[in-house]
């Protein structure tokens, strides 16, 4: 019973702490400073606590005497979990500037946010369909509420709206899915549907088919990809900068969490069938995503089209595991390394300048900006060469292994497609960078305030350059070599 408390002992955490700060928001005597260090502070204890875990477990199930084999820790619920606590923490930290300087804020948006953290983990842990579907339902409530956070802003509230609507449509085929799955095979838990499709042909799992395809749609939606991304674009753009990067980089992570688990074990027989299928969602996701990611002038919804280009570069790995890639497995869960320190990175810095304004950021603002911010100038270069993937940035590293799945099974059309979308990237990019150094500044040259935030995002950087670089010239130090083993060792903990 002990090593059980143990195992559920970080997700305990988070959810207490969300109670207490829910609780502490009533209070006006208790200041936001307080509240977000406080938050921190138990965030950094669960963390510590996923760390000292992780290696340790090759596979067990949490009570399983009581509720049975419905929540699992391995290590790669536990690399996820690191994951969703890491991108909350730096969502906390980097954005201490901006929340300071809007007074919409209050002590309901820390609780929001560690409960849309709780069932992210939930989610990373979750051995049975109706178990995931609730810890998803955690998350995107909280999301949603997050998302029109600024009551007063009609744009936040429209696109709370939309999000909320389109969000609950999709969450109902994940329970329309469960229902005929559970129908053809009297369970829901992940083990008995592996089970039962491994012992079964195709032609005799029609039911579980059609459950697993709208449960996909579920998914799709969740990470944005073509037909499914309306909502991205538009909600992105109307959330608090907070927000928009904890949903960029930690949320749509969660997500993939769900479909890894679901595709590389439990639905191995059905690849057959759904292969064909995201090949062709694949490349609408890479053609629509950057043609979207081109017409924007605004930073914040060029990341966010930016960010369905990147769902469909992971898509080409997910559909190389259905044809018997080696990497592609190991090759997804590096990309969302890659993807989650670039895009805190770049949202982060938009946050940080945002604090000082209340403009909506667009490529014309940042003219000259390395005049006037010649250090931020510097990381946010360097954020934008890791998510075109240049090389010498870790960007560059995750591209290399998802077109290298790609080859390796035999999909040189899809490969193709994304080196050229790749190439098509540099020019949204890249013209952000061209406006920093290029075109001479209208604005004074403001003074550089060092703060944590600033120390964080060099951080960031610093780890993004030496994902790229690969050196070992400290052995304790994981380079690329090492975040790829890394991936690799969590997907086998799946198998």
């Amino acid at each position: 019973m002990l090593e059980q408390i143990y195992l559920v002992l970080p997700m305990s955490i988070v959810v207490i702490t969300a109670f207490i700060l829910m609780l502490l928001s009533n209070y006006k005597s208790v200041d936001l400073k307080k509240l977000n260090l406080f938050a921190v502070f138990f965030l950094v204890i669960s963390l510590a606590i996923v760390i000292l875990q992780y290696g340790t477990i090759h596979q067990a199930y949490l009570f399983e005497d009581i509720i049975g084999q419905i929540f699992i820790v391995d290590d790669f619920a536990l690399l996820f979990d690191g994951m969703f606590i890491s991108g909350t923490i730096f969502t906390l930290l980097i954005n201490t500037d901006y929340f300071k300087s809007r007074n919409y804020f209050n002590g309901e948006y820390f609780a929001l946010l560690l409960f849309a953290l709780f069932g992210m983990i939930l989610l990373a842990h979750a051995h049975e369909l109706m178990t995931a579907f609730i810890a998803l339902e955690i998350a995107s409530l909280s999301i949603y509420a997050l998302v029109g956070y600024h009551k007063s802003n009609h744009i936040s509230s429209e696109a709370m709206m939309k999000y909320l609507i389109l969000g609950s449509l999709t969450s109902s085929m994940f329970v329309l899915g469960t229902a005929l799955i559970y129908g053809q095979v009297s369970s829901t838990t992940l083990t008995d549907i592996a089970q039962y499709t491994n012992n079964h042909g195709i032609e005799d799992l029609t039911l579980l088919i059609v459950g697993a395809s709208l449960i996909m749609i579920t998914i799709f939606f969740k990470i944005g990809v073509v037909p499914f991304h309306s909502w991205v674009i538009d909600v992105y753009h109307g959330s608090p900068f907070p927000i928009t990067m904890f949903m960029a980089s930690t949320f749509k992570i969660a997500v993939f969490a769900i479909l890894l688990r679901l595709y590389v074990v439990d639905l191995v027989s059905l690849h057959g069938f759904w292969t064909p299928i995201l090949q062709g969602v694949t490349i609408l996701t890479l053609l629509g995503g950057s043609l979207l990611a081109i017409t924007q002038t605004s930073i914040k919804r060029m990341l966010a089209a930016s960010s369905i280009v990147h769902s469909g570069y992971m898509l080409i790995a997910i559909t190389s595991i259905g044809l018997g890639s080696d990497i592609a497995s190991g090759a997804v869960m590096f990309y969302l390394i890659t993807y989650f320190l670039s895009s805190v990175g770049a949202f982060g810095i938009l946050s940080y300048i945002s604090a000082e304004s209340n403009k909506n950021l667009t490529y014309n603002d940042f003219k000259g900006f390395s005049e006037r911010r010649p250090y931020l100038a510097i990381l946010m270069s360097i954020f934008m060469l890791s998510l075109a993937g240049f090389p010498s940035t870790i960007g560059f590293m995750g591209k290399f292994y998802i077109f290298t799945s790609a080859v390796e099974s035999e999909q040189f059309l899809l490969a193709g497609i994304g080196i050229v979308m790749a190439f098509i990237s540099v020019y949204y990019y890249f013209k952000l960078i061209v406006m920093m150094y290029f075109y001479p500044t209208d604005e004074q040259q403001k003074k550089l305030r060092y703060t944590f935030s600033s120390a964080l995002i060099i951080l960031m950087a610093i780890l993004i350059i030496w994902g790229g670089i690969g050196t070992s010239l400290i052995s304790f130090a994981p380079s690329a070599d090492g975040f790829i083993d890394i991936a690799q060792h969590a997907i086998e903990t799946l198998e």
